[in-house]
């Protein structure tokens, strides 16, 4: 079985990350990390409809990621840079879903010696099945059309535009690397006429939307729309532990969800 430390356990992705791997018979959970201010540090947490399933809290991965063989990280950028290095200095695999990770962090994840990672802002394999159709979409599709990009989530998130949304705009302006694009966030007011250059990258934070994104490319008389919807967080913690199988039989590397899907 591959032993499995989780890290962020009681955050919502946290959470849903423990109650599938608990009944997952390929998989062992050895410890479970949150922030030592957390209102549950310290006390034990039971799995709801697993029975026997109960996890003592923690505050420290340094002092117990010997205990694994691969860590599932959704927590904070600064933690997460973290939780990469100490993995990487003891030789361990991670899977990091993480979002709100800086292009220049995110550059010395890629870069960090002895990594074993899968680094991913959407572990949903439909997403990512989402990116290679919008990769393919906006090479065909041209200048002539415009492009937005419109994501949904809810109103606890706490950064915008999301990981996945960055991505879909990363993968439209590489697709278009000729183009000076111009990025745009909100509008308001006597802005003039659209730019042919522009991306909109717009943000929608309402009740509790789980995700939603849409890429919209639009010509004259007519619009093609590619749209993935999440109705649960499980389908994100099904990638994710589907992540962490492929990973702990590779060799050291960088990795994203595309690799692991052979997409």
């Amino acid at each position: 079985m591959i032993k499995l430390i989780i890290t962020g356990a009681c955050g919502r992705m946290g959470s849903a990350v423990l109650k599938l791997a608990a009944s997952d018979p390929a998989f062992v959970i050895t410890h479970l990390i949150e922030i030592g201010t957390h209102p549950l540090s310290g006390s034990a947490i039971d799995v709801p409809g697993v029975p026997g399933a109960s996890f003592s809290l923690e505050d420290s991965l340094s002092r117990v990621v010997d205990d694994c063989d691969v860590i599932i990280d959704f927590t904070h950028p600064d933690a997460t840079l973290l939780h990469l290095r100490l993995a990487s200095e003891s030789g361990k695999a991670i899977v990091i879903g993480t979002t709100g990770i800086s292009p220049d962090v995110l550059a010395e994840m890629k870069a960090m010696p002895g990594a074993k990672a899968v680094i991913s802002p959407n572990m949903s394999i439909g997403v990512n099945v989402l990116f290679t159709l919008v990769d393919r979409a906006a090479r065909l599709i041209g200048r002539d059309y415009d492009t937005e990009i419109i994501e949904m989530h809810h109103k606890w998130k706490k950064d915008a535009p999301s990981g996945t949304a960055v991505k879909l705009r990363d993968i439209v302006t590489a697709a278009g690397a000729d183009r000076e694009w111009t990025e745009v966030t909100g509008r308001h007011g006597m802005i003039g006429e659209r730019g042919s250059d522009e991306i909109g990258v717009l943000a929608v934070r309402a009740g509790d939307i789980v995700g939603e994104h849409t890429v919209l490319f639009a010509g004259i008389g007519e619009r093609l729309e590619i749209t993935h919807r999440a109705y649960s967080r499980e389908n994100f913690v099904h990638g994710a532990l589907a992540a962490a199988k492929w990973i702990v039989h590779q060799g050291n590397g960088v990795n994203g969800m595309g690799d692991v899907l052979g997409l």
